[in-house]
């Protein structure tokens, strides 16, 4: 059986999505190709061979381009079964089915591509109805991931720590899912409040590999790193005390950095430098209409722990929703100003608009339906449109403003700068200076990973 797993984009980052299950595919027996098309070509010859081809899809971005790169699979190989495996595969279902694709596996995947090779090597027919779930939450004993033919770490995205220091970056799970119900977020429809956790002895070996491989710090791709504590806390300790110079980044919710506090010394005496959090907007009204379970002062609270203990935090927003006025996002710029957060955000963050793919919590809640329009299958969204039209006007500037200075390397503050004009001028206000912090100026580098965060 010849199996192809391709990967189109997540974030910069070696795909886990791509290793683990080759892993479980090379151990049946399985000869398994992985590409990567973030980092390389399209391997045609692999393709044309291929009995599957199978795409990950664990992200918004990610399966849009894969809805691009199936129509050149299907053109070199029309008889290879076609699956899509990952957080948006069964979002997606009806679409990715509209494509071509015979199978689609959602949640806990590993185990259902082993069921898929298993049926066709057996001669099952595409056409037959697919007996695996489309979303399996079963609990797996994994699999030290396969990390053979993808690309070596220092190809990836790089941990930048200084003006001339840099670590090459490597990249693990331990846990999927999410405990939480934020309205917003991808993973509720699938996981629906449930997370699963990776094998303690799975983790490290495979940052072991990596480490082997010239990684010297690690990204944990987990959802909320903190939604199973007694999981995480024991996994880092032994990390340390194997490989005590390894730094690591986690994201976890300001709800458990507040929950969990008196946890952060020992992820800052175990290596952790950068914690990501999805703080979404600093309007207590918005943080309610998407459940995100804090409020703004929560945010500063938890910023604050993290000051004490010496772990910078990286805050995500969601900066542009149907409820958020022009006030609101002067609010949220005055705010990371007078905070000191201007370096700590990337500006992409500051131009992100709320995303509604289908099935989406957020099309159920009735302060979302005035502002809805139809499905746009292309981009796998539900469009929305702001009842101010100059928020839109300025969503649209934001992110030309953001790209074009980033295509220029212009710094973050002067990125923020332009930003800080652009809101002014659409309410049509003189731009005053930016606010000044109103905290303890940072002593050292702010450390951030060199690829931007997109959805």
């Amino acid at each position: 059986m010849r199996v192809v797993l391709i990967s189109t984009y997540e974030m910069g980052r070696q795909p886990f999505g791509l290793a683990s299950p080759a892993a479980w595919l090379r151990q049946a027996g399985a000869t398994v190709v992985c590409q990567d098309l973030s980092r390389s070509r399209l391997d045609r010859e692999a393709i044309a061979a291929a009995d599957m081809v199978a795409f990950y899809v664990p992200m918004h971005t990610a399966t849009r381009i894969a809805a691009h790169v199936v129509q050149h699979v299907k053109a070199l190989n029309p008889h290879a079964h076609l699956c899509f495996y990952g957080l948006y595969a069964p979002m997606n279902e009806a679409f990715l089915r509209s494509l071509g694709a015979h199978t689609i596996l959602g949640g806990e995947f590993e185990a259902g591509l082993l069921s898929l090779i298993h049926r066709l090597q057996v001669g099952q027919s595409h056409t037959a109805p697919q007996p695996e779930p489309v979303i399996s939450l079963e609990r797996q004993q994994f699999l030290v991931p396969d990390r053979q033919d993808l690309p070596p770490p220092f190809t990836y995205a790089k941990f930048i720590i200084g003006p001339e220091q840099q670590r090459t970056t490597g990249y693990t799970e331990a846990s999927r899912g999410c405990k939480h119900l934020c309205r917003h977020c991808p993973i509720v429809p699938v996981y629906a409040g449930r997370f699963r956790i990776v094998q303690h002895d799975v983790v490290l070996e495979d940052i072991r590999q990596q480490v082997a491989a010239g990684a010297e710090h690690m990204t944990f791709g987990d959802p909320d790193f903190f939604n199973g504590i007694g999981h995480a806390i024991p996994l880092v300790q032994a990390l340390h005390a194997e490989f005590p110079h390894l730094t690591y980044d986690v994201t976890i919710k300001i709800e458990h950095l507040l929950r969990y506090a008196e946890h952060l010394p020992t992820l800052r005496e175990t290596g952790c430098v950068l914690i990501t959090s999805a703080v979404e907007a600093v309007q207590d009204r918005i943080l309610h209409l998407l459940d995100k379970g804090h409020t703004r002062q929560d945010f500063f609270d938890a910023l604050a722990l993290c000051q004490q203990v010496g772990v910078h935090l990286n805050p995500t927003f969601v900066a542009f929703t149907p409820w958020t006025t022009l006030d609101d996002y002067t609010e949220l710029l005055t705010v990371l100003a007078t905070q000191d957060l201007i370096t700590h955000v990337s500006p992409i963050q500051l131009a992100m608009r709320l995303l509604l793919p289908a099935g989406s919590t957020l099309l159920a809640l009735p302060e979302m339906r005035p502002y809805l329009q139809d499905f746009d299958a292309s981009a796998l969204t539900y469009h929305w449109v702001h009842p101010d039209p100059r928020v839109d006007q300025l969503c649209d500037e934001a992110l030309k403003l953001v790209q074009s200075g980033e295509a220029e390397a212009a710094s973050r503050h002067e990125i923020f700068v332009r930003l800080w004009a652009a809101v002014h001028k659409a309410a049509g206000l003189p731009a005053p200076l930016v606010p000044e912090s109103s905290v303890a100026p940072r002593h050292g580098p702010i450390p951030y990973l060199d690829e931007p965060w997109y959805c």
